[in-house]
């Protein structure tokens, strides 16, 4: 039987106190938010949740084409800012934002540190950090039936392990679409069951054999083989919650399943069929946290008025004519950018659109890919529920620390921290919520 607290006068309905517990046999349980807890009359509906996405075009992005000259929200749009013009109030442009000591193995392999933050990323004794978007899935990723989703368009992805390792990219958006709608059969499931049975088991071995190693340490080594179990213990609830999200029915979608697209040089069309399944995976509430690389080639894409490969572009040497044929490759990234984001918008939840409640980061771990150099990030934000419909500029030269907007971004997603990479503020300033 049901309960409508709503039809129930103040003084009959019982106000409990959030701080309510269940007490037992020495054990003390927090309640969770009940009508009760509310006050007399309010019945408010559950909040949306927030989620994020983050995408990086790693051939970079020719800034005099991004970055307003203006500063504020009276700026006059860029060529490539044009693009979104529909969107104007949905998205804050950055400049002057960079991480520190990029300098590494290579010219590109910032790449793997746009959403770390480490330092000199691969060379000698490099050891790559945590992604923000992984840190999320580690405090929230339980909610959903997935974690993340790390999505690309070649190889790779953006998303590390705090062991530093590459977590690997889902390439096929059929392959993702499967996934997240399509329901196993039961041999499936019960394969899959076994195999997290299997994984816990091996961890209560590991459990216990710690356990008696403890009584051998000294307290420093204590000290680190607690922080170990505790890791074990997350471990091990996330293969709980693993094992519950196998049996419950996935979400019915009226969308089709998408045709891969089996030409790696169609960016444009490859891009919008694995944005049309990360709405949906948004939508569906079937996770929360997606990274999409969005790899360039050494090819020549399928892009009208271009004829030359797109890395060979990327080092115009500021020759006119490559920046031009470059211009409408990154311009079809913005095109792709402003449908997905237009797409978002357009999808209603208690009130809000799907764009207000998804944190949008789209960018480039180069600031000036001719020159490999990695200062001054081209960088938007969309949605979220921040004051957008503004350009914010920072020094030039000694760029404000990338990782300042992940903590801002970690805090909206619920994940509360006041470090991140190397970060010297827990906010970016001029950027504020609604």
């Amino acid at each position: 039987m049901s309960h409508d607290y709503r039809s129930i006068s103040a003084p009959q309905k019982k106000h409990l106190s959030r701080r309510t517990f269940l007490r037992g046999a020495g054990i003390a349980l927090t309640l969770p938010v009940f009508d009760a807890m509310r006050p007399a009359f309010v019945h408010a509906e559950p909040a949306a949740p927030k989620r994020f996405v983050a995408m990086c075009t790693t051939l970079g992005i020719h800034t005099p084409h991004l970055f307003p000259k203006e500063t504020g929200r009276g700026y006059t749009p860029s060529p490539y800012l044009a693009a979104l013009k529909d969107l104007r109030d949905d998205f804050t442009v950055f400049s002057g934002m960079g991480h520190h000591e990029q300098n590494g193995a290579n010219g590109h392999t910032s790449e793997m540190t746009w959403l770390t933050g480490s330092k000199h990323p691969g060379l000698a004794g490099f050891r790559n950090t945590i992604s923000i978007d992984q840190l999320i899935a580690q405090r929230i990723g339980t909610q959903t039936r997935f974690p993340y989703l790390a999505l690309t368009r070649g190889s790779g992805s953006l998303s590390w392990t705090a062991s530093g390792a590459e977590i690997p990219g889902e390439s096929a958006p059929s392959k993702v679409f499967q996934q997240l709608f399509v329901q196993g059969t039961d041999d499936e499931m019960k394969a899959q069951l076994r195999g997290i049975q299997r994984g816990r088991s091996i961890l209560d071995t590991v459990n216990g054999e710690a356990k008696k190693l403890r009584s051998d340490l000294g307290k420093r080594d204590q000290d680190k083989l607690d922080q170990y179990l505790t890791s074990v213990r997350d471990l091990e609830s996330r293969l709980v919650e693993s094992q519950d999200w196998v049996t419950k029915p996935k979400p019915k979608v009226s969308a089709t399943a998408p045709k891969d697209i089996a030409d790696s040089k169609d960016i444009s069309g490859r891009s919008k069929l694995m944005n049309d399944v990360i709405v949906l995976a948004l939508q569906t509430d079937s996770t929360r946290t997606v990274t999409f690389k969005l790899s360039g080639m050494n090819q020549v894409p399928i892009v009208q008025g271009v004829s030359h490969d797109w890395h060979n572009l990327s080092h115009h040497g500021q020759d006119p004519a490559k920046i031009e044929e470059l211009k409408l490759i990154e311009l079809a990234e913005f095109h792709a950018l402003r449908d997905f984001l237009a797409k978002l918008k357009s999808v209603q939840e208690n009130g809000r659109s799907l764009l207000d409640n998804t944190n949008v980061l789209f960018g480039s771990n180069l600031g000036n890919a001719s020159a490999h150099d990695t200062h001054n990030l081209p960088l938007i934000l969309a949605g979220g529920g921040f004051k957008h419909g503004q350009h914010l500029a920072f020094d030039q030269k000694n760029n404000l620390p990338l990782s300042n907007l992940f903590v801002q971004l970690l805090h909206r997603m619920g994940v509360e921290t006041d470090r991140f990479g190397y970060n010297t503020a827990a906010s970016v300033t001029g950027l504020e919520a609604v």
